[in-house]
């Protein structure tokens, strides 16, 4: 998965609450153990080096789909479920925003010491990414978030993100070790943020005769890497339309869903009875583990998994959201023991969904579905930021929570 590229982040405001975080953290974790008990950890790092990929995973955990929010609240939901976890799965997750990030090199130290590794090394190439994004291009963003993932076996992979105060835009940058063999020629995987016309990029393929001065002043000699790059633009408009979402991969997951006769093959698949509105969920989830790298080309189709904290596309459904984190732990503890009858149709699904758009064709009717969405919301506990206000009661689950801010 070697792309990199440009889009729009717009700045919000705002904060993720905690019924969202605690919420993002187990299907961030649940999801990530899902590729890798599948694909392995080097292709969970393909994923997250990917901005196209990342984002979606961003929108099926309920964060805004086009936000620079994103990239902080996935990093810290991931780093907060696998941390727990990490010496099992073989992923380590170090920094993260601000002060975080500075704590990067000692984290990186102590896994070094637990797994064998040259600590140094690892740490040389976290400074690296961070001062060649920092300082050598030169695009007017300053880096607040850097996240390091180191696997088991060493390969690994970066996430940060910079902010132009002028411009009010945040851009995000991909780095993995995988594709990653000359530091100083065109290194990212991935580049996110706001097109901000010509800039002075010291990495660039044709910057040789100033990188070559620059080198010859500080008497050193550049490391070798190479990447390829794509361009996700992200508007600056917050709700979600309809030209944002390819309307026939959209109509495949709600024909799954909602078609009686589908849906009875879907749940046949799953080797258990859900309603319609998991399915949809399901569904756009079970891409995000085992979707191909041209899938995530329209990101905001995976706000439809479990909506948007800020009410876009629709308020987040909590029953809904618990429901597909239960029916996906529950298929990876039943994987440990050998069982994994209900992992493997979380996988057909996603096959059977693909089946149905190529050869049935369905297209979403767009303002339809947002129609039904608002009005099915009370009966699924939706709830946004915009509820959360002193006093106020909400449902979690199947139980009834009070819960004061």
């Amino acid at each position: 998965m070697k792309r990199s590229g440009v889009a729009d982040l717009p700045l919000h405001g705002g904060r993720v609450p905690q019924w969202l975080a605690e919420r993002m953290t187990k299907l961030g974790t649940a999801i990530t153990e899902s590729i890798i008990h599948d694909y392995g950890r080097g292709a969970f790092l393909s994923r997250l080096s990917d901005p196209f990929w990342f984002q979606a995973l961003g929108a099926v955990m309920g964060m805004d789909w086009h936000s620079s929010g994103i990239t902080t609240s996935v990093m810290g939901a991931l780093k907060r479920g696998l941390a727990p976890r990490a010496h099992e799965l073989g992923i380590y997750i170090c920094g993260g925003r601000g002060r975080f990030s500075r704590n990067t090199p000692n984290e990186l130290r102590q896994i070094a010491d637990q797994r064998g590794f040259d600590g140094e090394a690892l740490v040389r190439t976290s400074r690296l990414t961070a001062r060649i994004d920092n300082n050598a291009i030169a695009d007017g963003f300053q880096i607040y978030l850097h996240s390091f993932v180191v696997t088991a076996k060493g390969e690994w992979a970066v996430v940060q993100q910079g902010l132009n105060d002028r411009s009010g835009m945040a851009r995000r940058y991909h780095w993995h070790s995988a594709t990653v063999k000359d530091f100083v020629t065109e290194p990212h995987t991935g580049i996110v943020g706001e097109h901000q016309g010509t800039i002075m990029n010291l990495v660039d393929a044709g910057a040789g005769a100033a990188q070559h001065a620059m080198l010859d002043i500080a008497h050193q000699h550049p490391e070798k890497t190479l990447s390829a790059a794509r361009h996700l633009r992200l508007p600056a408009h917050h709700e979600v339309r309809s030209t944002n979402v390819d309307l026939k991969r959209l109509g495949a997951v709600l024909a799954v869903a909602y078609e009686r006769g589908l849906r009875d093959f879907a749940e046949l698949l799953l080797l258990e009875k859900l309603g319609p509105r998991t399915l949809q969920s399901l569904a756009l989830v079970a891409e995000v583990v085992h979707g191909a790298p041209s899938r995530f080309d329209d990101p905001a189709r995976f706000s439809f998994a479990h909506g948007g904290k800020d009410g876009h596309p629709f308020k987040v459904p909590l029953r809904t959201y618990d429901a597909s984190l239960d029916f996906l732990r529950t298929s990876l503890d039943r994987a440990k023991l050998g069982d994994r009858e209900k992992l493997d149709g979380f996988r057909r699904l996603n096959r059977f969904v693909r089946t149905v758009e190529t050869q049935l064709k369905p297209e979403a009717k767009f303002d339809a579905l947002i129609a039904h969405e608002n009005a099915i919301s009370p009966s699924l506990d939706g709830r946004s930021v915009r509820d959360d206000k002193p006093g106020r009661s909400f449902f979690v689950g199947k139980d009834r929570q009070q819960t004061l801010f």
